[in-house]
């Protein structure tokens, strides 16, 4: 697995040993249908760890740790969340939003849900909870709205009253209209002053157009929410101290730009840093220090590569464009990532944990004081990893994306 650490090392001087073609695209495009990616091909091949590798020693294997499944029988579950008494929200992306209580799945699914487009990338996606939720008992879902050929990523707050959402109201949406089931994003991290940040892809791969040109070009364009984080308050409404509420030509609710696909959020509560991980398309996927105003590139400057062949750009780095902290190549089609802060893993503290779609395992990834990567180690899991999250209790949780999906503990070997 090529990975290149980008720590003080300007993002161009990376030099990419190999291309792992099947890790990434699945099957040949052909002129008439996007290519695939590796979100949406979840049996494509797996490149075993340490093949290739620039600037940095071989990705090791974590110890110490063993896994029980908690629960299987999800259907594709994409996003989970904790409620004050340990019982576990999931979403699936079909649309059902389930209920894990003592380690059971309830066997009908909660019921208030939206009408979700479930087709390809789209469906349910992430679920979080309101900083507040034991006073106002307020839930979030981010979704696929539309058709197939007309569609867009919408957020919705709900009030859970134990058994059904209550008053469910879209508070957000992209405000474009997309073709296509690809690139939705979409996560939700919540700061400390109570806003949150909200991931939405680019809209998907060429020949994938939106107002006359390909859509991924919109992650460029500030008055688009394509492509961006956004902040929002928990209404949905805009803060007044967005980066870019003064300037004219933007989208007030845009955070920081040129993402392609970011499926994981997390926030380091000592540094006040936010991580994202993002896909890039045949390899050159992303682990990002995301921060307010900035601009992460996407098309513009890129080590991904064409689906069907070919540079996507021929730059790896540009003045007032942030460079990756790492960059994976072959692809591992980031999903889920944790900051964890538990005692049940004292040798993890401070650490990252990225899910991978393709690579099937989770990364733990070692940070300094300033934020650059160390080390990583994987943790083989065999599937798909979609999301991965502390619990309450300070161990790691993975949910697998699967038909037969799973929920799996990380727990310390005893």
């Amino acid at each position: 697995m090529l990975l290149a650490l980008k720590n003080s090392i300007p993002r161009i001087g990376i030099a990419i040993a190999a291309i792992a073609i099947a890790a990434c695209s699945g099957t040949s495009p052909n002129a008439a249908t996007p290519a695939p990616t590796a979100e949406a091909s979840p049996t494509q091949a797996v490149s075993p760890i340490g093949t290739a590798q620039t600037e940095t020693a071989q990705v090791g294997t974590v110890q110490g740790y063993q896994q029980t499944t908690v629960v299987e029988g999800l259907e594709r579950p994409w996003g989970m969340a904790w409620l004050p008494d340990g019982t576990m929200l999931i979403t699936e992306k079909p649309g059902r939003l389930r209920l894990l209580r003592n380690g059971v799945l309830e066997p009908s699914p909660i019921a208030g849900v939206p009408e979700v487009m479930s087709a390809g990338q789209g469906g349910l996606l992430d679920v979080s909870l309101h900083p507040r939720f034991a006073e106002n008992r307020l839930v979030y879902l981010t979704y696929s709205y539309g058709t197939p050929d007309a569609n867009r990523t919408r957020l919705a707050r709900a009030r859970f009253d134990g058994k059904a959402l209550q008053d469910l109201r879209v508070i957000f949406e992209v405000s474009q209209v997309k073709p296509d089931t690809q690139h939705f994003g979409s996560r939700i991290l919540w700061l400390p002053d109570g806003t949150m940040l909200v991931a939405i892809g680019d809209g998907g791969n060429p020949p994938v157009q939106l107002e006359g040109d390909l859509i991924r070009k919109q992650a460029q364009n500030l008055r688009s929410r394509l492509g961006k984080i956004v902040r929002l308050n928990d209404d949905g409404s805009v803060p007044r101290d967005n980066p870019l509420v003064a300037n004219a030509n933007a989208d007030p609710a845009v955070w920081s730009y040129g993402h392609r696909n970011i499926q994981a959020l997390a926030f380091d509560p000592g540094t006040q840093r936010v991580w994202a991980t993002e896909h890039g398309a045949r390899g050159g996927d992303e682990l990002n220090l995301a921060e307010a105003g900035k601009n992460y590139g996407w098309p513009l400057v890129t080590h991904s590569q064409e689906y069907a062949g070919g540079e996507i750009s021929q730059e790896r780095s540009r003045p007032g464009m942030v460079d990756p902290k790492v960059v994976w190549t072959p692809a591992t089609a980031p999903s889920g990532l944790a900051f964890y802060t538990g005692d049940r893993f004292p040798g993890w503290k401070g650490n990252l944990f990225a899910g991978g779609l393709v690579s099937q395992d989770v990364r733990r990834i070692e940070l300094d004081a300033a934020g650059n990567v160390l080390k990583q180690e994987s943790i083989s899991i065999g599937q798909r990893v979609r999301d991965v999250r502390q619990g309450p209790d300070g161990l790691l949780y993975v949910l697998t994306d699967e038909s037969n999906g799973k929920l799996i503990r990380l727990e310390p070997t005893k």
